[in-house]
């Protein structure tokens, strides 16, 4: 059995303008003297991590996890969440998305595309260079306008969408098994890879891609009203990665799941610090060491009502706490018996 690593912190709602949050090395001694022990790092703001340099530059990778190191930090994983966004969007996001891509690509879906293909390719050999193992992304979506059937039901559009995603992402998949590194899509509303069912349907168009993982953040199956234990039952093979993140869910008699466009704090289900919700943490660790899981538990903080700061103050305890270091040998072996085969023949009566 495996003991899950931690913990770790997703940086991207940490990065700001200011000391120490402007960049890595300052954001570094701020998670390490939180308690800290891995970093995951998005890749889209080069002042903090410059992917290009990485994919191309073991030197500049080394650089990197020295840097990390004398925090004595590691890395969890690299994110592309907003460049995997770009390979697949529905001409009805176009506007809202479009600021994710560089200057030089906005308005043009194509090469919006392409530059958001080539960008998650980098990550992979960066990746490689890093000695990583897992990578952290979405999907994208390009059917997600009609998750709710109304219009009715149109099989012909999803079948068309999916094989349309899978066309899109299997080179990217094949390209990351060139590295030997995992795939880790966040099942997440919004993307098209939202819940177990959207997954396996992907899955199956890539041919059971070896790399086509899932990153597991039971606040997004939660607020979908999943049962997220059991999806660590049905996929655990596939979980390659997880975000710690809270969530809770109050019915009441104005609005539901879809949230009434209401801002976060004003929804039914909201994003709250760890702790502060009704995730079932103890059930997922225990989850997670049954399984053997192998990789970090990584905060993502979001939340409406606490602060950035606290949260991730708390944060690192909290996942601390809920660490469970796996047996290396059962509780009852003291009183186990000889199971040699003439013993065993004996106590069934056949000796």
């Amino acid at each position: 059995m495996k003991t899950v690593k931690g913990p770790g912190i997703f940086l991207s709602q940490f990065i700001g303008q200011q000391p120490p949050y402007n960049s890595l090395a300052g954001l570094a001694g701020w998670a390490a003297a939180l308690g800290y022990k891995a970093l995951q790092i998005p890749c889209h703001d080069k002042a903090i991590f410059d992917l290009q340099r990485a994919a191309t530059s073991q030197t500049y990778c080394d650089e990197i996890t020295g840097l990390l190191a004398e925090h004595g930090l590691a890395i969890s994983e690299l994110s592309t969440h907003l460049e995997g966004q770009l390979v697949a969007v529905n001409p009805a996001y176009d506007a809202a998305f479009d600021h994710f891509a560089p200057a030089e690509v906005r308005g043009n879906a194509t090469k919006r595309t392409e530059w958001a293909t080539a960008t998650v390719k980098q990550a992979a050999a960066a990746s490689a260079k890093l000695g990583l193992s897992a990578h952290a992304t979405f999907s994208g979506s390009l059917a997600w306008p009609w998750f709710y059937p109304w219009p009715p039901h149109n099989a012909a559009l999803f079948e068309e969408a999916f094989a349309e995603l899978a066309r899109r992402w299997r080179p990217i998949l094949d390209e990351y098994d060139r590295h030997g590194v995992d795939l880790c899509y966040e099942i997440h509303p919004g993307e098209d890879l939202h819940d177990g069912v959207t997954f396996e349907r992907f899955l199956a168009k890539v041919g059971d891609h070896p790399r086509c993982n899932i990153l597991y953040d039971p606040s997004h199956l939660h607020l979908q009203h999943i049962d997220y234990l059991q999806f660590i039952d049905c996929y655990h093979t596939r979980i390659k990665a997880f975000h710690v993140k809270d969530a809770e869910f109050v019915k009441n008699g104005r609005s539901g799941v879809y949230g009434g466009y209401q801002p976060w704090i004003d929804r039914a289900g909201r994003f709250r610090s760890p702790g502060d919700g009704q995730i079932d943490f103890n059930g997922i660790f225990s989850k997670l060491a049954q399984y053997d899981y192998a990789g970090w538990a990584v905060l993502e903080w979001e939340c409406c009502l606490k602060e950035g700061d606290s949260g991730a103050r708390e944060g690192a305890e909290f996942i601390r706490r809920h660490i469970i270091p796996v047996a290396e040998r059962a509780f009852d072996d003291f009183a186990a018996q000889q199971d040699d085969r003439a013993s065993v023949r004996a106590q069934l009566g056949l000796e």
